[in-house]
């Protein structure tokens, strides 16, 4: 990290490192580099495949099945051991898998902007320096780099010389404006903040202007990029995903436990039946819990994310997070490189009066034009690109004489241009209090001119003041002292430019019913002028500070520690928050989000911190990743409604007809096809696309209304399962008939399969058909043509007497009426 012996002179710094302005010689970088180590920032291991499938049966449902699978095979139930280990191998493998392909894409991402820069190296003590291109990673402390414009900041450096140097640190500060710096030292240097000193350039930051020659301080861990970086660790809290999952899953566990000592107790009260009951309480305790949720939550995670990754170039780097952009009902972001370009454009040039006047607008382009030219600067600076852009190539009307350029310390650039014969234009623009102050102005004029500029400040926008002057040719050096006497033009006004495309995505995001909300380093004004730019709500927009309002649409003045203080205060508040951030300021607070986003280009642990890294910065993507976020979550809640209500149903009907029978309802390893066949159809729920309801709203799974729906479904299935008990009594003439087991188990097994088959494809919502209705079909055919088979001869099951169809068809269609209206009177009470 950068030492205290940075606010030494260049020289100092030079001696300490063991350098010179000649750089270092190939072999003494290579000694170094063995000692220190290359410069690269501490990244987050990768997990390895035991590890990725370990850290899956974290997952409540898949440790319970785990639990189950390891308790039927101590209860010597084999084939039920079989399935639900497979299961539970089969989810962790897909889980471990998509973790493993986003770490893939987000490795091929990061090697795409690896980076060089310009080092002086020499060959040897007596050879001359030659400048040239090394990766970032071999540089070392007291390497010379060069900077230019475009170039980024390889590691922490101290400027030897510097020419017109301006520097971009938004990702670092959140700043949007360039910071001027100086090989010189300043006498209030020492008291400047974080990432301030004014003769100090930080790794991560990028050079906006100017040139500069410096000696590398601090390379890899030791820079304050990488402190900075540390200092934003930490565990990251629950995301929404993890909440509710664990919510409903904790309901159904609790029932879990709780079924199979019920089913022992009662039939050992009841019908004198002990431990040869406990297969069949097993299998019951099974049948309640959503097998596949596991299987089906990640394939649907996983179609979605290699979907986005293909067609949209949105890397999911933790599947759940997809659920969690599903669940987002605020999404907070940054300004800078975000909703604006890293650079100003004209909005309106104004005369003296107030009024539009294109004579500012050329004069103050004339003015950018020459002072480019003849300071010989490596590039314009942001305002003046802004300028000559706007006007044109009008300064090569001129001739040009003289260029005084910005310097530390100094708020005005003068160009000098030939004027009329025999006589010379001077052209000063800058800050309006000192380019007013070098103006022929009475004091009245003055105030009126500065409460101008004051006004189109306070609308967010950047003021440039113009003024010229005209003086007599001569061939002696113009100085600052000939900024005198200047006739007032009027003011250049600029705004951020917009990002292409921006408000439109803003549009799309917040027609998802997601709100925005603006967390900016920037002055509040600017950030609410390019908030109104876009179409946002800007109408409450606040500084941060001690007390943080969590209803502002915009955020100002924002700290690394005030973003993550929002984020997790939107969270306690009950809503599910996304951050879409890209610089080591941002990492606080893309941990304390729900879902973290990053685009490539952000810093490396900023994405190694995001769940979420897009190929590219556009906002649009986001919209994709919401959609597909929420076709998945819709699908995993369709199936958890499905499944839940139809166990459940079905539980206690089995629990009240094994206290009602001299014998099991159905025998252990009649349940466990069963079970089987539901939920092979129930994989079609992967592979199906919700009606557009599924995109109006975010989709958060929330446990005390899926209980308060399956206990409501379950228990009208349990009615319908208790019907065909009565329908069994009748059709086998009389409670004695009951006798025949068989065919008992058989009609219950074709009554369980075809009302499933019906849950399925009326509780699933939607209008087309599509894979459910096609696996709703291929089970109600399994649950009529199973029982007469072979198989089902193998399985204790047989044919039904003829009566028994046409009862059941009556009691299905009474089922699937009353089925209907609850979910129509439940669709009607949540809309």
């Amino acid at each position: 990290m950068v030492s205290e012996g940075e606010a030494a002179t260049a020289l100092q710094v030079l001696r300490r490192l063991h350098t010179g302005p000649r750089g270092l010689t190939e072999a003494e970088a290579a000694a170094r580099l063995a000692v220190v180590g290359e410069n690269t920032p501490p990244l987050p291991h990768t997990a390895s495949w035991p590890l990725r499938c370990a850290r899956a049966l974290r997952d409540p449902f898949t440790a319970v099945l785990l639990t189950l699978g390891l308790v039927s095979a101590a209860v010597a139930s084999w084939g039920t051991a079989v399935v639900i280990l497979t299961l539970v191998a089969v989810s962790c493998g897909l889980r471990a898998a998509g973790e493993h392909r986003a770490d893939r894409s987000l490795a091929a991402l990061r090697d795409f902007v690896a980076g060089t820069a310009t080092v002086l190296r020499r060959t040897g003590a007596e050879a001359a320096p030659r400048a040239r291109e090394v990766p970032v990673a071999e540089l070392v402390p007291g390497d010379v780099v060069r900077l230019g414009p475009g170039d980024l900041v390889p590691a922490d450096v101290r400027l030897l010389r510097a020419r017109g140097l301006t520097v971009h640190q938004a990702v670092l500060t959140g700043e949007s404006a360039p910071v001027a710096k100086a090989a010189a030292e300043t006498p209030d240097a020492g008291d400047a903040g974080p990432f301030q000193e004014p003769y100090l350039c930080f790794q991560g930051s990028g050079v906006a202007s100017g040139s500069a020659t410096a000696v590398v301080v601090a390379t890899g861990e030791r820079t304050r990029f990488a402190a900075a970086q540390s200092a934003a660790g930490g565990r990251r809290a629950a995301s929404a995903f993890d909440r509710s999952v664990h919510g409903i899953s904790w309901v159904l566990i609790r029932f879990m436990l709780l079924t199979p000592p019920l089913v022992l107790m009662a039939n050992a009260a009841l019908r004198g039946r002990g431990l040869e009951t406990l297969p069949f309480a097993v299998a019951v305790a099974v049948g309640l819990t959503p097998e596949m949720l596991p299987v089906i939550v990640t394939t649907c995670l996983a179609r979605a994310a290699a979907l986005l990754a293909r067609t949209h170039r949105v890397v999911v780097r933790r599947l759940p997070a997809l659920h969690d952009l599903g669940a987002v009902d605020v999404l907070c972001l940054d300004k800078t490189g975000t909703l604006t370009q890293d650079r100003p454009v004209v909005e309106r040039a104004l005369g003296p009066d107030g009024q539009d006047d294109p004579e500012v607008l050329r004069w103050a382009a004339v003015g950018a034009w020459w002072t480019l030219q003849l300071a010989e600067l490596p590039a314009a600076d942001a305002l003046d690109e802004a300028l000559l852009t706007a006007a044109g190539p009008v300064g090569e009307d001129h001739d040009g004489i003289g260029a005084l350029p910005f310097a530390p310390g100094r708020r005005t650039a003068t160009a000098v241009v030939a004027g009329r014969l025999g006589t010379h234009v001077l052209v000063t623009k800058g800050a309006a209090e000192d380019v007013l102050d070098r103006c022929d102005l009475d004091p009245a004029e003055r105030r009126r001119h500065l409460a101008l500029a004051a006004r189109e400040a306070g609308a967010g926008l950047r003021v440039l003041a113009v003024a010229t002057a005209e003086a007599p040719a001569r061939t002696r050096p113009y100085t600052a002292a000939d900024e005198d006497g200047l006739t007032f033009r009027g003011l250049v006004t600029f705004r951020d430019a917009l990002a292409p495309g921006a408000a439109e995505a803003l549009r799309g995001i917040t027609g998802l019913g997601i709100t925005v909300r603006v967390l900016t380093g920037d002055h509040p004004a600017t950030a609410a002028r390019a908030c109104r730019d876009l179409g946002l709500d800007a109408e409450r927009v606040t500084v941060a500070g001690d007390s943080l309002d969590l209803d502002a649409g915009v955020v100002a003045r924002c700290t690394p520690e005030d973003k993550a203080r929002i984020v997790s205060g939107l969270r306690a508040a009950g809503h599910t928050v996304g951050f879409l951030g890209d610089g080591v300021n941002d990492i606080p607070a893309l941990r304390a989000a729900d879902v973290g986003i990053a685009p490539r280009t952000a810093v490396d642990l900023a994405r190694e911190t995001a769940d979420v890294v897009l190929a590219e910065k556009e906002l649009g993507a986001i919209g994709h990743a919401v959609s597909a976020g929420r076709y998945s979550s819709a699908n995993i809640a369709s199936y958890l409604r499905v499944t839940l209500s139809s166990n459940l149903g079905n539980v206690i009907a089995m629990l009240s007809a094994g206290l009602l029978l001299p014998f099991l309802p159905m025998l252990p390893a009649q349940v466990l096809v069963q079970n089987l066949c539901f939920d092979a159809a129930q994989l079609a729920f992967a592979h199906d696309r919700p009606g557009p309801a599924a995109l109006r709203r975010p989709t958060v799974l929330r446990p005390r209304a899926f209980l308060r729906f399956i206990t409501g479904f379950g228990v009208l299935n349990a009615i319908a399962d208790l019907a065909t008990f009565g329908v069994l009594a009748l059709a086998l003439r009389g409670p004695d008939a009951l006798d025949d087991q068989a065919v008992f188990h058989s009609a219950w097994f074709t009554e369980n399969l075809l009302t499933q088959a019906l849950v399925m494809f009326l509780l699933r919502g939607g209008t087309r058909p599509g894979p459910i209705g096609r696996a709703a079909a291929a089970l109600a055919a399994v649950g009529l043509l199973l029982p007469p088979s072979p198989l089902g001869a193998a399985l204790g099951m047989t044919g039904l007497p003829p009566a028994y169809p046409l009862l059941l068809a009556a009691v299905l269609a009474l089922y699937a009426v009353a089925l209907r209206a609850v979910r129509a009177r439940h669709d009607r009470r949540r809309s």
